[in-house]
């Protein structure tokens, strides 16, 4: 009789093992596909964020009048940081990129004193570019908006497209992963349907059935997810080692939502699962279980 229990336990720890592994590795897969959903967030933010628009202002401004225009644009909703580039500034950037100076042709600085924005990214659209700027323009210290209106309408577009790409991959490996999760589960107590049938024989509720199994689905659930994290850890730390760009669209709010994402569709998938096997058996005859 010990002999026979020590084999059922040691068969029983060698499927939660096995099942352990592959719920984490789907999990993994699961995690991925956040990840990348969210670096394509922060990514479109990040590009819309740093698409400029300059204000070009008036050669007749004081030095407070520009302090002034600058504290102005400085506290609009839309802006998220501004530089301002003084004519000599902009002289300057311009004989060093074109390796000579053109005040030396011209006589005097042709450049203009600007602002140069960087927009809120849910500003960053043309269709709000386009009421900031009459406003802008309507500023009589102001000369000129100047925007590039292809490159901002090209980027939305692309973001749209990529967004609608990615969340038709994540529903799809969503589903996928359910159902290769629901197959590891409903394998696990389908070995055990007999023991089921007998408990359920002998007088005992589908509930005190149901918690034993409940019980290792959330231990399962648990420990998937824990290794799925670590596994994901390392390879972020592996793409942030290979790619260190990687920092600027991947931060701790990223990681905790990746982590907790995983942890929340382990414990769901697998008590769900579990949930719904158990209840297939229970409603079947002794005669059913046979057939099954």
């Amino acid at each position: 009789m010990a002999r026979r229990y020590h084999h059922r336990s040691k068969f029983f720890h060698t499927q939660f093992l096995t099942s352990c592994i592959s719920t984490t590795l789907v999990l993994v897969l699961l995690g991925t596909i956040v990840f990348f959903l969210l670096i394509a967030r922060n990514l479109s933010t990040y590009v819309r964020e740093n698409i400029n628009v300059t204000v070009l202002v008036s050669d007749d401004l004081s030095e407070d009048s520009v302090k002034t225009l600058h504290a102005d644009l400085q506290h609009q909703p839309y802006v998220r940081s501004i530089h301002y580039i003084s004519k000599e500034d902009a002289l300057k950037e311009q004989t060093e990129a074109m390796g000579t100076d053109p005040s030396e042709f011209i006589g005097y600085n042709p450049f203009t004193a600007s602002f140069e924005l960087n927009m809120k990214a849910e500003y960053a659209n043309n269709d709000s570019l386009s009421r900031i700027v009459r406003r802008l323009q309507a500023d009589e210290r102001v000369i000129d908006v100047l925007y590039q209106k292809e490159l901002m309408q090209a980027v939305n577009d692309n973001i749209r497209k990529l967004s609608l790409i990615l969340l038709v991959i994540a529903a799809l490996f969503t589903y996928i992963s359910f159902q290769l999760i629901n197959n590891t589960v409903r394998l696990t107590i389908f070995a055990r349907r007999f023991s089921i049938n007998t408990m359920k024989l002998v007088g005992a509720s589908w509930s005190f059935i149901r918690r034993p199994f409940l019980k290792r689905a959330l231990v399962l659930g648990v420990v998937s997810a824990v290794a799925a994290d670590g596994l994901l850890y390392l390879g972020f730390h592996w793409l942030r080692h290979f790619e260190p760009e990687i920092n600027t669209v991947v931060n701790l709010e990223v990681l905790l939502i990746v982590g907790g994402s995983v942890l929340v569709f382990g414990l769901l998938i697998t008590l769900l699962c579990t949930y719904g096997s158990l209840s297939r058996y229970l409603r079947m005859s002794s005669n059913e279980l046979y057939h099954v």
